[in-house]
């Protein structure tokens, strides 16, 4: 039995490891050059080295079995174990896990991924840290620490220093510094825990210093730099705990060394069970990556906005006033083949597991609305220290003159259908949002040409939807052009601004979403059958967009109830995946998904009451 709580933790009972199913009650940490995945037995079940997308060297959530061989994980084990619970440090991305034995002794497990300024830049290490420390009695706990390569085809050669074990593998070379005894680690030894123990796991390089002074100094950097950073954030009054946990998850999902976000830390967590719905999320779609910016920039961080368009204007220039893929590698990769990898099972056995994603050769035209909307920004925020300027602005017109092309032509769509093209009303959607930025943006400008130029374009677009998505049969805004099926993705007409939400067509199109999509609080994408027959759970961002639709025509009540809901289904960190169970409240998908994080900042933003209507 555990009562889940975002803000104080979590309790566990024991459940032995080898009869344990993976789920994703999982904690995240990250310094924005790596992430890891902790379970709640104080398990790293997941970490791509050296940076979010690459092997996972800890891979065990993608076992077969679990992880039950203990291949792929790093794992502290505590001896006769009866319980544990979960938290972390407020306002931070330091995790803190309490294990208990029979006897109630028990130890706590600090992880963390150092980040921190140090010598007049951000120190962001390929490392994580692990600090265990004797809460009670005289504990004795097992190190299992088993990297592997190749996506679980290899097993390291092991060497050892006096404090410190190194993993070989042909193409990479990690290393362990500790000051428990090395013997023991690599013996898997039980041994009593009389003081803190400290692990330092990442590449092969050597620390400056003594380990327990080096760790203890990474972990008090580490947790006031993630404490000045939230304390910056510029908060709702309600819901601030959940607000902060999301900020920090979508700034986890940042590679700061380019600037480009992963849409999720993970590959192949199946959508649905048994589904095959399983993708590799670990690269920057663009679509994604607008909606993390804003949602971030709401909060008043800009830093996430700064340093992705940096990336943005690489994607640009290289685009050349041509084609731009729906998603790169997140070094600007252009080339992502997807293959499926037999060397490992699958999230509970089901397979297959992928690496890369065909969508990167998709046509998804609402690509250049997003692009166009993640930089609009940057022409009217002073905070910033380059903000956008003419020439930007002639580049983002090459993308705006795409959009303009391409508006009522048929592409992929935003939910990346493989088999099937269509004039998407969303895609459309987004090819206006990006001629209507740039006519706003030229008045800032002062280009009055350009201004009326995209203005013209734009009321042309918008014309153009209001006639072809309207279904007479459905009362409402169709998936696509000469269509009667239903698409959730409607709704973001009125969050940019394309129609006013009091309007009949869009309060008649949110009822007939919700009787079409939703199974009370929940929303499914779309009613039509895609490559995999129809979809059989709810896609947490629609419930999401539902909310904001709610709240804009009116329905504030239950725009705050089904908000309320969701955030009582993130798992007991406070954290969502893509997909949820309609019927038993699971949690499914690629975690932690950036799209669901974003709800929950756009929802609390906007539904929030001020503090002298509540106090």
């Amino acid at each position: 039995m555990r009562t889940p709580d975002a803000s104080t933790g979590a309790c566990h009972a024991a459940v032995p490891a080898a009869s344990r199913a993976p789920d994703l009650d999982l904690g995240v940490i990250g310094n924005g050059t790596i992430g890891a995945l902790v379970d709640r037995m104080a398990r790293i079940v997941w970490c791509c080295l050296p940076r979010l997308d690459g092997d996972p060297v800890f891979c065990g959530l993608l076992e077969s079995d679990g992880g039950s061989r203990e291949d792929g994980v790093f794992a502290v084990e505590l001896e006769r174990f009866a319980h544990s619970r979960q938290h972390y440090d407020p306002g931070t991305a330091v995790l803190r896990t309490e294990l208990f034995d029979e006897d109630g002794q028990g130890v706590e497990v600090t992880d963390f991924a150092p980040r921190f300024v140090l010598h007049d830049r951000l120190f962001r290490p390929a490392q994580v840290v692990r600090r265990v420390r004797p809460l009670r009695g005289r504990p004795r706990i097992r190190i299992r620490l088993r990297p592997r390569g190749e996506w679980n085809a290899q097993a390291p050669r092991v060497t050892r220093g006096s404090n410190h074990i190194r993993y070989l593998f042909p193409s990479e070379t990690y290393r362990l510094s500790t000051d428990a005894p090395p013997s023991y680690v690599i013996q898997e030894t039980w041994f009593s825990l009389h003081a803190t123990a400290n692990f330092v796991f990442g590449t092969d390089e050597t620390l400056g210093g003594g380990i327990d002074q080096t760790a203890g100094s990474f972990e008090a950097g580490t947790v006031r730099h993630w404490r000045e950073w939230t304390r910056r954030l510029a908060l709702p009054f309600e819901w601030q705990d959940a607000v902060i946990r999301a900020a920090i998850t979508l700034k986890l999902c940042q590679y700061e060394e380019t600037g480009a976000i992963v849409a999720a830390l993970t590959t192949s967590v199946p959508e649905a069970p048994d589904s095959g719905r399983n993708w590799d999320y670990r690269y920057c779609w663009l679509r994604d990556a607008f909606f993390v910016v804003r949602a971030l920039n709401s909060l008043a961080e800009v830093g996430t906005m700064e340093d992705y368009l940096r990336w943005l204007h690489d994607v640009i220039r290289e685009a050349r006033g041509g084609h731009v893929q729906p998603l790169y590698g997140i070094g600007l990769e252009c080339r992502i083949p997807e293959s499926a990898v037999p060397t490992l099972g699958g999230y509970r056995g089901m397979g297959p597991v992928r690496v890369g994603n065909q969508a990167y050769e998709h046509h998804q035209h609402d690509v250049y609305g997003n692009i166009i909307l993640g930089a609009a920004q940057a022409f009217v925020d002073r905070r910033l220290f380059r903000p956008a300027d003419r020439d930007d602005f002639r580049a983002l017109q090459t993308i705006g003159e795409r959009a303009w092309l391409l508006h009522d032509q048929p592409d992929a769509g935003m939910w990346e259908l493989r088999t099937r093209a269509r004039v998407h009303t969303s895609s459309s959607l987004m090819c206006w949002a990006a001629c209507d930025r740039l006519a706003k943006i030229g008045r800032v400008l002062a280009d009055t040409t350009a201004a009326q130029r995209w203005r013209e374009r734009a009321d042309r677009v918008r014309a153009r939807i209001l006639e072809a998505a309207w279904s007479e049969r459905r009362q409402a805004f169709a998936a696509a052009f000469g269509a009667d099926d239903l698409d959730a993705s409607v709704l973001l007409m009125a969050e940019v601004g394309f129609i006013d939400p009091a309007d009949s067509r869009f309060v008649s199109t949110v009822d007939a979403l919700e009787r079409a999509l939703c199974d009370g609080p929940y929303m499914r994408r779309y009613e039509a059958p895609d490559d995999f027959g129809v979809p059989s759970v709810a896609f947490n961002v629609c419930s999401f967009w539902r909310i904001d639709a709610l709240s804009r025509i009116g329905r504030h009540e239950d725009a705050r109830a089904v908000f309320e809901t969701m955030l009582s289904r993130r798992n007991a960190l406070g954290l969502l995946s893509e997909d949820l169970d309609m019927r038993t409240g699971e949690l499914w998908g690629n975690f932690p998904q950036t799209y669901s994080m974003v709800g929950i900042v756009n929802g609390a933003m906007r539904l929030s009451r001020g503090w002298d209507e509540v106090v």
